[in-house]
């Protein structure tokens, strides 16, 4: 399967975003890209190889960004019972996805939502 260019472009923003936050890390658990602060996830970053449709998961706990993410073409709950905790899957492919600047404002959300507070509070400071 063909990765779509501008899914990768905005995947690769996501990406850079998400890394340049206080205390974010990548990792690869089940092969799968993750950017997590300490030890807890804050975006599934998923795979840009092809074998899967690209997309980001994140968690979104505010009500309008939350129902705004699931209005996007393709978007669902997240598997695996994230979805009862505000976890979303947003594809990058599907015609109409969400810009990058929008996806970066719910990858900031999911971060706060996860981050310990000092780290939100030197995001604040920046």
């Amino acid at each position: 399967m063909a990765v779509p260019r501008n899914a990768l472009r905005k995947w690769e923003k996501v990406r850079e975003f998400a890394l340049g936050l206080p205390g974010a890390a990548e990792e690869f658990p089940w092969g799968e890209s993750v950017a997590k602060v300490g030890r807890k996830v804050f975006v599934f970053l998923g795979v840009t190889d092809g074998s899967h449709p690209m997309g980001v998961t994140l968690k979104l706990t505010d009500e309008a960004a939350h129902a705004h993410a699931l209005s996007c073409p393709g978007a669902e709950r997240a598997a695996y019972g994230l979805g009862r905790s505000g976890w979303v899957s947003i594809p990058l492919g599907e015609q109409g996805a969400p810009a990058a600047e929008l996806l970066c404002e719910w990858v900031e959300e999911s971060y706060r939502a996860i981050a310990p507070r000092r780290l939100a509070a030197e995001l604040d400071a920046r």
